[in-house]
């Protein structure tokens, strides 16, 4: 992802009270798709009317700075109930939740209790317990990918 327009979205939404919780670029050369994934720092829900008036901003803001083509696609979402999982603050906020969690640390995929975060300055490992009531220190570095869990 182009570092520029990740910092032009990020400021965007700190401007408005929101994280980024997730930027990624799909869709074809001709016609680029933006989807941004973001969340509301009171904790709230995100709703149709947030997205509604993040769309608009980073819209105007993205062609003011000519950070993207003339013929693009922006689509700003919630998390989602099986919401990424990046930074260390994301980690610390859903500690006592479940996640799937992808690391060699656990052998490929497997969905874990999140118990923990220890250690600072990017060299920070999250501390699970493992279905099998094992508990794992995994440095952030080793994750793959990671998302909340949802199971019924």
């Amino acid at each position: 992802m182009n570092e520029a327009l990740e910092l032009v979205v990020t400021e965007e939404l700190d401007r408005l009270g929101y994280d980024l919780v997730e930027l990624r670029a799909a869709g074809s050369r001709a016609r680029p798709t933006l989807q941004l994934r973001i969340d509301r720092r009171d904790g709230a829900a995100v709703t149709v009317s947030d997205c509604t008036i993040v769309s608009r901003a980073v819209e105007t803001r993205l062609e003011t700075e000519k950070k993207v083509g003339p013929e693009y696609v922006l689509e700003v979402s919630s998390p989602g109930i099986e919401r990424p999982l990046h930074r260390v603050a994301d980690w610390r906020r859903f500690v006592g939740q479940r996640a799937s969690v992808l690391s060699p640390m656990l052998q490929g995929r497997a969905e874990v209790e999140i118990l923990g975060v220890e250690g600072s300055d990017g060299a920070e490992s999250i501390v699970v317990r493992t279905a099998q009531g094992i508990e794992q220190r995994i440095a952030l570095a080793d994750v793959k990918d990671a998302r909340l869990a949802f199971t019924w």
